[in-house]
């Protein structure tokens, strides 16, 4: 602990540090001053029905740092800006424009990242369509039903994910670390005061006993040093870069390693595949016929349908998420093209069929791992008693540790840049 305050003290000392820190908490002291801004025309009692333990709002409420159960004006959260990001990651390998612009450096970046907010629009816009017919079908939820109300609730929420995108950005370049990551981060924060509240009340009420507890308290250590463990891991494939002369000046001849996580993809295939068994259901409100309703309540959370085809589902997103972020071929040139080559295999063809292999066997268990985290409140909730509390599954451990490991490194590298000691040794 002295070690810990020794080296948050270190960073307030550097200025640009201190001043990025500052600027990321009064972002997110905005943010949870939206979160309680509700949108007008709604009944909050009605809405506080529609999150029982273990449903599909109630999952989607974790993203939102409770914003979604008090249907403020930031209820969507930053979801569609994520999968905005996600499409739009996927388009470059299919659409040649979206291809070069990835590879022109900072100005195709730009571009690409212009038409990611005009996605995230879109994609609200959709999302609130849906929420309103959704509340406009719920007795009594809006206070006065019609078009009026319907394009309020469309246009305040698309509006509120609007500002978080643009939230998340300035985080991104005024802050320290990722924006968009640090609001879910903090919205999940949010509610573990009020997570350990109820917890609490349980247990002095009798409906939770000590065992379960500590069975709980057991099952979430394990999970941190599996996320821990997970997301640390690595496979290093030695690089040897040979010695060649420019000018007067010689370069290379240095051995460094390329390293291949065995968690590439993150959280990403987690939200991805949330939020398309999400899709069913919101469509479901605009076919009033008996196979929809069927098939939006096959897919209700934590039934069994669901359970199996999110976890498929986030193993299929982490193989596909990992070959975008991770290209063999361009790895293997970029070698090449610096004079460097893996011990015991030609540059070129060779190296990539190599990378790919090994990229293949370490995304399995990473895949394997994340559908573990996603789907654990369903299995281990008869030994915690708290029924499927979302507040405390895997799948939040998993961002917000996550997300602290990334920021914490980020932190690091500004510490180390002015030779101080950071929190790593």
């Amino acid at each position: 602990m002295p070690v810990l305050v020794e080296s948050v003290t270190r960073a307030f000392k550097i200025p640009d540090l201190r001043k990025r820190i500052i600027f990321t908490f009064w972002m997110f002291v905005i943010f949870r001053l939206g979160a309680h801004v509700p949108v007008p025309g709604i009944d909050p009692k009605k809405i506080e029905a529609l999150f029982a333990e273990g449903t599909l709002f109630a999952f989607l409420d974790v993203f939102a740092g409770g914003a979604l159960r008090s249907f403020s004006v930031f209820a969507m959260s930053i979801i569609p800006y994520i999968n905005a990001s996600i499409i739009m990651q996927l388009l470059t390998i299919v659409v040649p424009t979206f291809e070069r612009w990835a590879k022109e450096g900072e100005e195709g970046r730009k571009r690409l990242t212009q038409w990611t907010r005009y996605g995230t629009v879109v994609l609200g816009l959709i999302q609130a369509v849906g929420v309103a017919f959704y509340l406009k079908n719920q007795q009594g939820v809006l206070l006065h039903p019609g078009f009026g109300s319907m394009f309020i609730v469309v246009i305040t929420l698309t509006a509120g994910t609007t500002f978080l995108m643009w939230l998340g950005e300035q985080i991104t370049e005024k802050g320290i670390g990722n924006g968009i990551s640090l609001l879910v981060f903090a919205g999940i924060v949010s509610r573990l005061p009020g997570g350990l509240g109820n917890l609490i009340k349980l247990f002095q009420g009798g409906a939770v006993s000590a065992f379960n507890v500590a069975v709980m308290l057991i099952l979430g250590l394990a999970v941190i040093a599996g996320v821990v463990w997970v997301q640390e891991g690595q496979r290093r494939i030695p690089v040897q870069y040979a010695k060649r002369v420019v000018g007067r000046k010689i370069y290379g001849g240095q051995s460094t390693h390329i390293p291949m996580r065995v968690n590439q993809a993150g959280v990403i295939p987690i939200i991805f595949a949330a939020s398309l068994l999400a899709f069913p259901s919101t469509i479901a409100q605009f076919i009033n016929a008996p196979w929809a309703r069927a098939v939006s309540n096959a897919l209700t959370f934590g039934s069994f349908w669901y359970t199996l085809i999110y976890a498929l589902l986030i193993v299929i997103f982490t193989y596909f998420y990992t070959a975008v972020t991770f290209n063999p071929n361009d790895v293997a040139d970029n070698i090449k093209k610096y004079g460097g080559f893996i011990p015991g295999l030609r540059p070129g063809k060779p190296t990539a069929q190599y990378l790919a292999k090994v990229l293949e066997r370490i995304t399995l268990p990473g895949a394997l791992f994340l559908a573990f985290i996603a789907i654990l409140p369903v299995f281990f909730s008869p030994l915690t008693g708290m029924g499927q509390n979302i507040s405390f599954g895997g799948t939040a451990l998993l961002i917000v540790v996550g997300v602290s490991l990334e920021t914490m490194k980020q932190i690091e590298a500004h510490m180390l840049m002015r030779h101080y000691q950071g929190f790593i040794k």
